[in-house]
């Protein structure tokens, strides 16, 4: 049977959605809420400083547009009621993207204060997020969104945490889209290769570190925000409405 052309175009507006960055309020987060802003999208993200003037001239960051509330998920769940109780007050919500992280260097995360921490944001504030969102994106038939990372795949030397913490994302995105699915919501993920952030500074600022981080990349530039955020739209989209439990790597070849 033929069916009528798509107009494709039309399916990136997100014109009356409402939309949650955690973590958007600089890099890869700021990038994807500013993507979504564009298209039409109401989106608010959260970040960990007290107000979105504490951002203002950092570079990778900008409010633009966006409404902005301070909830800071690395503390434990226990004292940090708050961030489910935002989560639940959404009246209506259309798309959350989950994009918090941390890194700990210099071995930190081989001492169980350090691991503890990491996991905790990177990994335990997924699962509080996304149990506390899930009756507002099952009303909406809404979209689920885990920005975590290509370390899922491999090993990142210096950072158990870190790696352990991505790929436990990998792995919530495939359970979660498989519980969820029936109920309309859409769970998928993205994983970045290497994005220019301030997270990666460590490396960028290094001119050695950069040039052998680059010999690795077949696309031969970093990632950027933007890079990811194309993802993001598509992923949330009606184009992508039969993807479910995914994550999408967006890393310029980098695994290859």
């Amino acid at each position: 049977m033929n069916q009528a052309p798509r107009h494709y175009d039309k399916h990136l507006d997100f014109s009356d959605r409402q939309v949650l960055v955690v973590g958007g309020s600089s890099g890869i987060g700021n990038g994807i809420a500013q993507a979504f802003r564009s298209q039409g999208a109401a989106v608010e993200v959260w970040g960990t400083r007290s107000s979105a003037s504490d951002y203002e001239g950092e570079e990778g960051s900008s409010l633009e547009g966006l409404s902005y509330r301070c909830v800071d998920l690395s503390l434990p769940e226990s004292d940090s009621k708050r961030a489910d109780l935002s989560l639940q007050a959404h009246r209506r919500l259309d798309i959350l993207v989950l994009c918090q992280g941390i890194v700990r260097y210099q071995r930190a995360e081989f001492e169980m204060p350090g691991f503890r921490e990491v996991i905790e944001v990177n990994l335990m504030s997924l699962m509080r997020c996304a149990s506390a969102s899930y009756e507002a994106l099952r009303q909406a038939r809404g979209s689920l969104i885990v920005v975590s990372s290509t370390a899922a795949f491999h090993a990142t030397r210096g950072n158990p945490a870190y790696a352990a913490s991505k790929a436990g994302a990998v792995g919530l995105v495939r359970t979660l889209a498989q519980a969820w699915a029936s109920e309309g919501v859409r769970v998928n993920g993205i994983a970045p290769g290497f994005v220019d952030t301030k997270l990666t500074k460590v490396t960028t600022a290094n001119p050695k570190r950069l040039a052998a981080a680059l010999e690795r990349i077949p696309a031969q530039r970093l990632g950027q925000p933007e890079d990811m955020a194309g993802a993001a739209l598509f992923l949330a989209s009606p184009l992508a409405a039969y993807i479910y439990g995914q994550t999408l790597v967006v890393d310029g070849g980098l695994l290859l």
